[in-house]
């Protein structure tokens, strides 16, 4: 089987052929640097994060780029109200960013241009498309001709002129006046009072959004790429005007492939600061969820598919996890792991290759990663327990064999151990509420109230404690 992705241009899942073999350029669509990331921005990154690691699991050798939006109106609004400048807020979040990628265990991108740093290859894409006739001024401002760009429309399908239609007999802005076409956007904006701005043959202004992708992508893998990556909301009008504006000034495809993933939802509804359900990945993961946790929960759904986030959701994922955890914590050894694995695991790996294959089912993988650390699981318990034959089953070559490909297949994912203290923090019960349970359970065998000592055992149970009594009193607890 041969890896195949939804492409959203063609609306049809296609196979994926590189345009030179055994490489793959991929430009991923950054954030706007005003704020900290929210949980969108987590589900979008991991995603693009396990294609980039399944990719060069399957021996590509993979160049990933993704930008920083460091010009934009509400980096200024944000600078406006803090009392600081544009660079504060972006250098500010950009170290934010960083940090809180790093703890999800997202790889760095390979290179990260940022708009003001790409000023030259943007004000040159700006006079190629106006030497074209497919930019014109306006007081100070350039805008895109979309009637110039035969193909405008193609990715998101949308009919301009059925568009114009409906918005005929609105009252029209000051800026809309000044264009040919209400759907022509800005390339190039001139400078307002108080502003930064920057010097350009316009005058002093500032990029457009939509521009500083199109001249990064160009500046930093060529004119052609094989995929560009971005949230659904971004496949009009953003997406959309990178197409027109690159292929108008180069004359060639701007990107083989355009994945894109579904959006967050909270409780059912779509998350926004207005309805009070906006989380930042700091919020949630300062708050005692733990990264990992985090990671499986966004790849449990499709990337495609909307992912709906709740309370009850992400405790399943944190039990889940806590099972997959422990076997991840086993250790292999460095020889025994090397040999040739055993038809099942073959198997194994083959299922979870055809699960990624097929437009990266992460789902489908999720489930030969558990189905591998089930095993490993049972000896880590017995190894917790003192049972020393669980140390030498774990020394046997089978088992070093499967655990050695349980890490392997999760690293693809991006999946890796967690140290108790930060596993065991996932929303379930903390320590401290598991040694009170336990406490009231032995004074109700004191009491000789066995029924409700037993209920209490099976409470804990039912949430993925397990007791283990010893002799002397003592009772030892471990999650399972």
């Amino acid at each position: 089987m041969t890896l195949r992705l939804t492409n959203t241009l063609t609306r049809r899942v296609e196979e994926f052929k590189p345009i030179e073999t055994g490489k793959v350029s991929i430009y991923c669509c950054g954030v706007t640097v005003y704020d900290l990331c929210h949980l969108g921005h987590a589900r979008s990154y991991i995603a693009w994060d396990v294609l980039r690691r399944y990719l060069r699991w399957s021996g590509y050798a993979v160049t990933f780029v993704q930008n920083y939006t460091d010009i934009d109106d509400k980096i200024l609004n944000r600078a406006s109200e803090e009392g600081t400048s544009m660079e504060e807020v972006s250098e500010r979040n950009i170290d934010a960013f960083v940090a809180d990628m790093g703890r999800l265990n997202i790889l760095p991108a390979d290179r990260m241009p940022r708009a003001t740093r790409s000023l030259d290859a943007i004000r040159t894409l700006i006079s190629e498309l106006e030497a074209k006739g497919a930019a014109y001024s306006a007081d100070g401002d350039v805008y895109f001709a979309v009637m110039k760009h035969a193909g405008y429309g193609k990715l998101s399908g949308r009919d301009l002129e059925q568009q114009q239609d409906n918005a005929a007999g609105r009252v029209a802005s000051a800026e809309e006046a000044r264009k040919q076409h209400p759907f022509d956007f800005a390339l190039w904006k001139g400078a307002k009072p108080g502003e930064p701005s920057f010097s350009s043959p316009w005058g002093q202004g500032r990029p457009g959004w939509h521009i500083e992708c199109s001249a990064m992508v160009r500046e930093e893998l060529g004119e052609t790429i094989d995929i560009h990556l971005g949230g659904a909301d971004l496949v009009f009008p953003h997406h959309e005007n990178e197409i027109a504006q690159s292929e108008a000034a180069t004359g060639k495809e701007l990107a083989h492939y355009w994945l894109h993933n579904g959006m967050v939802n909270v409780g059912g509804q779509k998350m926004s600061k207005s309805l009070g359900n906006f989380t930042t990945i700091r919020a949630l993961l300062d708050s005692g969820v733990s990264p990992m946790t985090l990671r499986l929960f966004t790849l449990q759904a499709h990337y495609r598919k909307p992912l709906d986030f709740t309370a009850e959701a992400l405790e399943a994922a944190a039990t889940g996890w806590k099972g997959l955890n422990v076997a991840l914590g086993l250790t292999v050894g460095t020889t025994r792991s090397q040999s040739e694995l055993p038809v099942p695991l073959q198997e194994a790996r083959k299922r979870f290759a055809a699960a990624m294959d097929d437009d990266l089912n992460t789902s489908a993988a999720l489930a030969v990663l558990f189905e591998l650390a089930k095993p490993l699981r049972g000896l880590a318990n017995r190894i917790e327990r003192g049972d020393a034959s669980a140390s030498s089953e774990l020394e046997q070559a089978s088992s070093q064999q499967q655990l050695a490909l349980l890490l392997e297949l999760a690293a693809v994912v991006g999946l890796q151990h967690e140290p108790q203290e930060t596993a065991g923090a996932t929303g379930g019960l903390e320590d401290r509420a598991i040694e009170a349970q336990i406490e009231a359970r032995r004074a109700a065998k004191a009491a000789k109230d066995f029924a409700a000592a037993d209920q209490i055992r099976n409470d804990l149970k039912a949430q993925g404690i397990e007791l283990i009594d010893k002799p002397g009193g003592i009772t030892e607890w471990l999650r399972s």
